[in-house]
């Protein structure tokens, strides 16, 4: 046991260290070549301030990674992917490029874990009566879930500390299983989830209200892919009962978010594409939460939701389904009644 965790601790160490070493020399670079992020309407942050934390915890978590980690049952073609999505986020952070050229890439990444790993999700595990899925399939339903929850870490980046605490709780819970349960096939990515906990926490020492530096789509991106490529690994393991909607429920907050917010867009006939401030952090801060009780309340729903589906994994995928459902439905009505009172409010001051 103590010579399997050494080298989790010794990626971890280093990861943390390379990336909260790395941050002041950025944040210092950054203001004086004065590639800084503007504030808009829907930002919460008032000033300039650097967006190219992705780069410390791309560098704390590739070197450790690579110098203690296993590279090997797909590891390594998950580090290209992530090379790849790295320098693309970094072009958008510093000239900003379109949605379609930013698709593409991941769209390479993607095909890269999929087709040179065969990493993708073979069976949905009695969800709906499905078992094994065919071929075409499984390649189709895992570009599915790669792109939708890379996206949805990149969406939920819009508070301080916010992405990199969330990320930081899924990896956690991802590495602990691939530690206890991994065994040959799967137990090296425990070192992949410690090295991004390592990156992240060095990072977050800056991230934290006030934020001296952001993540950035260098930083975001990489997240995201990150996590799917454990969330379908970790289903693949099957190791829990249910272990499709335990990889839902530790992926909870970011998954809530994006699908709230997109289906409330369709509603109001616009695309789901299009910005706004209807996020789950935008609604908690117009509720009168600061920006650390909004991060602190978010990670808290999805420890405590973790918690949930892994002590009741037992009760099936479709059982466990219903109840993650049911409380989406619930937290809902929560944001939207809070809204409601908040418009009446200031309609009432009006008149």
């Amino acid at each position: 046991m103590n010579q399997a965790i050494l080298p989790l601790i010794l990626a971890f160490s280093w990861a943390f260290l390379i990336a909260i070493f790395a941050v002041p020399s950025i944040i210092r670079v950054a203001h004086l070549k004065n590639i800084l992020d503007q504030p808009n309407f829907r930002t919460v942050h008032e000033s300039l301030t650097p967006r190219l934390g992705g780069l410390a915890v791309f560098a704390g978590f590739m070197s450790a990674l690579t110098i203690f980690g296993d590279l090997s049952n797909g590891v390594q073609q998950l580090l290209a992917g992530c090379i790849i999505l790295f320098f693309i986020g970094l072009k958008d952070d510093l000239v900003s490029i379109s949605a379609l050229k930013k698709f593409a890439v991941q769209l390479l990444s993607t095909g890269i874990v999929m087709f040179m790993a065969d990493i993708r999700i073979t069976s949905f595990q009695g969800i709906f009566g499905i078992g094994e899925l065919q071929i075409g399939v499984s390649y189709m339903f895992t570009f599915l879930v790669i792109i939708g929850v890379t996206n949805a870490v990149n969406l939920i980046d819009g508070l301080d500390g916010l992405a990199g605490t969330i990320v930081m709780i899924i990896a956690a819970t991802f590495g602990i299983f691939f530690y206890l349960y991994g065994g040959q096939a799967y137990g090296n990515y425990a070192a992949v989830a410690f090295c991004m906990i390592g990156g992240l926490l060095g990072f977050l020492r800056y991230n934290f209200h006030k934020a001296t530096i952001f993540m950035g789509d260098t930083g975001s991106l990489l997240c995201g892919f990150i996590v799917s490529i454990l969330a379908i690994q970790f289903i693949e393991m099957r190791q829990m009962p249910a272990a499709p909607t335990v990889a839902l429920g530790v992926l909870f907050v970011p998954l809530f978010d994006t699908l709230r917010v997109s289906f409330i867009r369709i509603l109001k006939g616009v695309s789901p594409f299009v910005p706004d401030k209807n996020h789950i952090h935008h609604r908690l801060l117009a509720m009168g939460f600061n920006q650390i009780t909004t991060v602190v309340i978010l990670g808290f729903i999805n420890l405590m939701v973790i918690i949930f589906v892994v002590n009741f994994s037992a009760w099936g995928n479709l059982n466990l389904l219903l109840s993650l459902l049911g409380f989406s439905v619930v937290l809902s009505i929560i944001l939207g009644v809070y809204k409601s009172r908040g418009a009446n409010q200031r309609l009432s001051s009006k008149v």
